[in-house]
């Protein structure tokens, strides 16, 4: 077992200038002390879509979505003929049924849609004897049992509706989710409000700290991204400072900074940024007028042509195998292609250069390619040898790298407005649940979600663009001598430092 403890936080859409910024004006204090200890990314790359459920999946599997399988805050499960909407609002929640929101991003996100043979990092330290921890967090599956405790507002709905919510789940040997789940007591009050957690999950995390309760604690901040997205990420300092005295509280509890990290080691990272956003894209009501598309409590499904999954600031889109006639996969790419707002289209081919219809999740993507429109331009690209990225992936293209503004310099790949540009869509296309069409919006776009809702006039995110998927990645005790190791470090890549701290690679 090492020396040092581990604490892994993360800051619900932090971005690095608007760390920096709070650092710079005094605002974060105990942020800026790690930095000037620390080794700083500040272009960590997210997933793709750049959304909190595939993000938080990615940094505790290592893998992207073809791996971990969670595909975005809304998709079409196949098998079961129905959405999945994780929460994208309120009203989206209400449009699908809360409870049955509330079921999928409380068990099934962990227990049925993530991948069962993909390990989480709970499950590699908790086979390993480390003793794990973890505050409100999406992604939470490890091998202990817990029991539901119903507390507060979610106690009183669920009473109110006389729905059953008892099931117990699986997650690290102390597990604090709000009113569901508390491993022990604590004096803390949870709130199921967004924007209001961030000082449950610290008095979570200080409890612990006290009482020796983990060597490896997932501490989550959530709160920044619900400032963000009603303010606008520029705005954002103020929610960064409420985290940073929120982390201050874990450090005080373990003797103040210095003492804290003779026995911590701390990666701070976000899961993705925010970029500002003006306009909805109601996609589902556009497509709505050419094709039938799936509604969220629909009265014959089976007659419906398209499923449409908005994901903020990307979507997917489904041909679905109905009894009806089927939509044509070339008419709706063109009409996707030529919307307002969509920046991106990705699909994948066959080996002939057929669109790739999947029916059902396990449909087979060997020998397939993925194509990439934006406007005029078109790429074609797969798994092969002509070209390496920045991080040692090697692809065949033709076509126009205008289409991800991508260059090759000495056979290498690069893309300043596109980052990972080629392994993201890739990943993003094969993962089992993904759409028969992926879309990246334009800059200040936002997919309407089943709701009827936007953060139009604050801020979103979700697309494959850069302000949309780069944040900082902060190691202390831990990691990297220096940021340059990698030429471009991602999500994928905050797993395998923490297992490397506890000795597991």
């Amino acid at each position: 077992m090492p020396a040092k403890k581990l604490v892994l936080t993360y800051v619900d859409s932090l971005r690095t200038d608007m760390l920096l910024r709070a650092v710079a004006e005094g605002r974060a204090p105990t942020f800026g002390a790690l930095i000037e200890r620390g080794v700083l990314v500040e272009d960590c790359v997210s997933s793709f879509p750049s959304v909190t459920p595939v993000a938080c999946a990615e940094m505790v599997t290592g893998q992207g979505a073809d791996g971990h399988w969670i595909s975005g805050m809304d998709w079409y499960h196949r098998l079961e003929r129905r959405y999945v909407e994780y929460g994208s609002s309120l009203e989206a929640s209400r449009a699908f049924g809360v409870f049955r929101a509330l079921y999928d991003l409380v068990y099934n996100m962990n227990l049925a849609h993530l991948n069962p043979t993909t390990e989480t990092l709970f499950e590699r330290l908790d086979a390993a004897g480390v003793r794990t921890a973890c505050t409100p967090f999406l992604i939470y599956r490890g091998r202990h049992r817990h029991q539901v405790s119903l507390e507060g507002l979610l106690r009183r709905a669920v009473d109110a509706t006389q729905l059953k919510f008892r099931h117990h789940t699986w997650g690290p040997a102390e597990l604090f989710y709000g009113d569901l789940y508390a491993s022990s007591e604590v004096p803390c009050k949870p709130s199921s409000i967004p924007g209001s957690r961030d000082g449950y999950s610290a008095c979570c995390a200080a409890e612990l700290a006290r009482h020796d309760g983990f060597e490896f604690l997932l501490f989550s901040l959530p709160d920044n991204d619900n400032y963000s997205h009603r303010y606008g990420p520029e705005a954002s300092v103020e929610s960064i400072s409420k985290a940073d005295s929120c982390f201050a509280k874990l450090v005080e509890a373990g003797g103040g900074l210095d003492d804290f990290l003779a026995d911590h080691a701390v990666v701070l990272l976000a899961d993705h940024a925010q970029t500002p956003v003006h306009r909805g894209l109601p996609l589902a009501e556009l497509l709505g007028r050419e094709w039938s598309v799936l509604r969220p409590s629909e009265s014959d499904p089976d007659q419906a042509q398209l499923a449409v999954s908005p994901t903020g600031r990307a979507a997917h889109v489904y041909l679905l195998p109905g009894a009806g006639e089927r939509a044509d996969p070339e008419a709706v790419r063109a009409r996707l292609n030529v919307l307002e707002g969509v920046d991106l289209v990705c699909r994948l081919e066959s080996a002939d250069g057929d669109p790739l219809v999947r029916e059902e999740p396990g449909t087979p993507t060997d020998g397939a390619t993925a194509t990439v429109e934006r406007g005029e331009a078109r790429l074609r690209f797969g798994p092969g040898d002509a070209v390496v990225d920045l991080r040692g992936g090697r692809w065949d293209f033709e076509g126009d790298l205008g289409a991800i503004a991508a260059t090759v310099e000495d056979g290498r790949l690069l893309s300043r407005d596109y980052p990972d540009p080629l392994s993201r869509i890739w990943s993003a296309l094969t993962a089992p649940h993904a759409g028969d069409f992926v879309l990246s919006l334009a800059p200040g776009y936002e997919a309407v979600d089943w709701g009827g809702v936007t953060h139009a006039g604050g801020g979103s995110h979700g697309s494959l663009l850069a302000g949309d998927s780069l944040g900082p990645l902060l190691f202390v005790g831990c990691g990297p001598a220096d940021a340059s190791e990698r030429a471009q470090w991602t999500l994928r890549d905050v797993a395998p430092v923490v297992l490397d701290h506890f000795g597991l690679t």
